[in-house]
């Protein structure tokens, strides 16, 4: 298990190689600017997928991060 420190580290480190630095601080900003459940935002996010498509995009993004 990680320290809170090395976690935010590794968090800021994902946006930026996957957004660019001012897109990482931009998505933070809006993070703390609305407020923001993460749990129910999470329950929309796959609802109009099929278990086959979810599957396929669950082994491209495996496939991607080997």
């Amino acid at each position: 298990m990680h320290t809170d420190a090395v976690l935010r580290n590794m968090g800021m480190q994902v946006l930026v190689n996957n957004l660019g630095k001012v897109e990482a601080e931009k998505f933070i900003s809006l993070i703390n600017r609305e407020p923001f459940d993460y749990t129910e935002w999470q329950k929309d996010l796959f609802n109009n997928m099929s278990v086959k498509e979810l599957s396929s995009l669950a082994m491209k993004s495996y496939k991607n991060n080997e």
